[in-house]
């Protein structure tokens, strides 16, 4: 058998299934065996395995046990000649196992090979080739000056910058994403070390093979798509401790003495400076509004309090300095918390969510302002100005930020987009994007090929406005800022092509073959895009978990306020008191999913409920199960909750 491929998986169920339609044409004249290991992912990935590609060999576990462990699972059951460890959020081209055989067949020196690596909008993935990471080669990458000199052999040896990206190299660590391996000198090595859980375990294999006598490369003469950050979540504080951490494993393992605690210490070190980091900039990404609203309305206030002062009673000091430590600070939390609580920080941001908010918590203010006693209310008239500044400043930071972010004034308008595929293809991705709840600005269709474009293939669809052919001019001429590449009209190494044609500039999606799912990644270690026929659900909105973690709570506390009154409608009064109490210590939720949905998992988190939808109903099937709680969690609002528990008053106590 020419080679084995060996994926783990990890809650990744869509990636998965592109990587595997894109395997499937990579294997193709091959003598080929391909593995998935699945480390207990909660997402019906294997299910989605076992169902579409039957070609596939599954290991399913029960636990996740790491990286290393589920690779050496299938490793030791491969025959093939070559091994590749492939990620599950990686698409490789229609010639990529062929090219790299033939490469590997004529130097028998080699032990394994890397290729070019590009991210989902184009971009060239440095860490496609790297350096061994010695104390020095360590210290410059993790204090960043591989970041400020990414040409210099002295300072980026970690990711060789000073080689060139499109010629093929001898290098010392192969990328973990994509590790093409001599089963010969996998034997003589070992497998992957079982002490790395995740990160690391690349560096260690690709050292070893330089210590068995083998040479590792760098090929560019093809290339594949990485979806940075699907296999792992990156930019958290978990990816810094494994990653350095795998480091720290690394170092006391292959050096020893000075050299050794020399690496160590700076890998501890790393590992704060870079936890510190991380949170500050997490801290930042999701405070900088609030924050930028609360200082400027706080100060706002003071100043129109010397304005009032001065304007209607002839006298600065007109109010008593106290206001600005007691009630100014006072408002400015509750328009903050109105606008938190009413999905004014929710991206995108949208100036009406904030309107209404500011409204919401002026009226409050209002209210429990003329409840105090009249030492407690200093002016009305000061509130009111206070609101009108509130508004006049959240509008203004929102209009100042998008100019920065989108060169336009409100939210970011829908990108401009053109489908490239058949008229088939090409329908099925509107429907998709409609049914997902994904609008987007369509300008038009791509025929794939200039035949189908000059045989008359363009009608329906929309308009048709040329051929891949000339994509490159198309996307120029009419401004495209978004790209749906239809992978069943297509073939990978086209679509990358593209990608690193055009780069960065505009956004890039696939349509995988006969797949509910798009799929893309526009920013370096972020989290890639997808939409798909059920991922559109209100049930994942911020806002609407919000107001559901409100419903839970203010109704738990009218529950055991009312008690003694609600005791004679329910059929066990003490469950109920012991409901009330687990809901509003957030333990369970008044409605949650049916509990004998299998499939419940691939939904949403919610905790466990009182009540749930279908509640009284008997023998139901579990795709009806199924059904109901996705039309829950699909259509989801504070009003069905309170229907379900009118409904199914009697049972609040169960």
């Amino acid at each position: 058998m020419q080679l084995s491929i060996v994926i783990v998986s990890y809650n990744v169920r869509y990636f998965l299934e592109q990587c595997l339609l894109s395997v499937e044409r990579a294997t193709e004249g091959m003598e080929t065996e391909t593995w998935v290991v699945d480390n207990n992912s909660a997402d019906g990935s294997v299910e989605l395995v076992r169902r579409r590609f039957p070609w596939v060999r599954v290991i399913a576990n029960t636990a996740n046990p790491g990286f290393s462990i589920a690779n050496n699972q299938a490793l030791r059951q491969s025959s093939g000649k070559y091994m590749l460890l492939l990620n599950p959020d990686t698409v490789v081209q229609e010639d990529t196992f062929r090219r790299c055989y033939a490469f590997s067949e004529a130097h028998p020196e080699l032990g394994g090979l890397g290729v070019t690596m590009i991210d989902g909008s184009g971009r060239f993935l440095p860490e496609s080739k790297r350096g061994l990471p010695t104390p020095w080669v360590a210290f410059t990458k993790a204090f960043g000056l591989a970041r400020l000199f990414p040409r210099s052999r002295r300072f980026n040896h970690y990711h060789l910058g000073y080689l060139p990206a499109d010629e093929t190299h001898p290098i010392e660590v192969l990328a973990g994403a994509y590790m093409w391996l001599r089963a010969e000198a996998l034997e003589k090595v070992g497998l992957l070390d079982e002490a790395f859980f995740m990160y690391g375990e690349d560096i260690d294999l690709s050292y070893r093979l330089l210590q068995g006598g083998y040479q590792n490369y760098y090929f560019p003469e093809t290339s594949i798509i990485h979806y940075k950050g699907e296999s792992t979540k990156r930019g958290s504080l978990n990816y810094v401790r494994v990653f350095y951490q795998a480091m720290i494993i690394f170092a006391r393992k292959h050096f020893v003495g000075s050299q050794a605690r020399l690496l160590v210490w700076m890998m501890q070190l790393a590992v704060y400076v870079r936890a510190t980091l991380t949170v500050v900039s997490n801290l930042w990404q999701r405070l900088r509004f609030p924050l930028v609203d609360a200082v400027g309305i706080y100060l706002g206030l003071r100043l129109l309090k010397q304005f009032w002062s001065a304007y209607q009673f002839g006298d600065p000091t007109y109010f008593p300095e106290t206001i600005n430590y007691l009630h100014f600070p006072a408002y400015t939390l509750l328009w903050i918390g109105s606008i938190f609580l009413g999905g004014g920080y929710d991206r995108p941001y949208a100036y009406g969510r904030l309107l209404r908010s500011l409204v919401v918590g002026t009226l409050l203010l209002l209210a429990i302002y003329a409840l105090l006693p009249e030492v407690l209310r200093p002016s009305r008239a000061l509130l009111v100005l206070g609101a009108a500044w509130a508004t006049a400043w959240t509008l203004g930071v929102r209009t100042v930020a998008s100019l920065f972010s989108h060169g336009t004034v409100g939210a970011a308008h829908d990108r401009r987009l053109v489908i490239v595929g058949g008229t088939a293809e090409t329908q099925r991705t509107l429907s998709l994007l409609q049914r997902a709840g994904a609008v987007r600005n369509y300008l038009g269709r791509i025929a794939p090929t200039d035949e189908a474009w000059q045989t008359g293939a363009h009608a329906g669809a929309g308009e048709t406005i040329g051929s891949s052919a000339r994509l490159e001019t198309l996307v120029a001429l009419y401004r495209v800022e978004e790209l749906i590449f239809c992978s069943a009209d297509l073939d990978n190494t086209a679509i990358q092509r593209w990608m690193s044609h055009l780069g960065p500039g505009v956004q890039y999606r696939i349509l995988p073959e006969a797949s509910g799912s798009i799929i893309g990644s526009h920013q370096r270690d972020r989290r890639g895009t997808l939409y798909t026929i059920d991922v559109n659900l209100r049930i994942s909105d911020p806002t609407y978990r919000r107001g559901k973690w409100l419903f839970d709570r203010l109704g738990a506390v009218c529950v055991l306020l009312l008690s003694p009154v609600l005791v004679w409608f329910v059929d066990q009064p003490l469950g109920l008191l012991r409901n009330a109490l687990r809901v509003l210590l957030a333990r369970e939720s008044w409605v949650g999913y049916h509990p004998d949905d299998p499939q419940r998992d691939v939904l949403p988190p919610l905790r466990t409920g009182v009540l749930w939808p279908g509640m009284g109903a008997e023998s139901l099937a579990t795709d009806t199960l199924h059904h109901l709680n996705l039309l829950y969690a699909r259509d989801y609002g504070v009003g069905e909750d309170w229907r379900l528990i009118v409904r199914h008053l009697r049972q609040l106590g169960r």
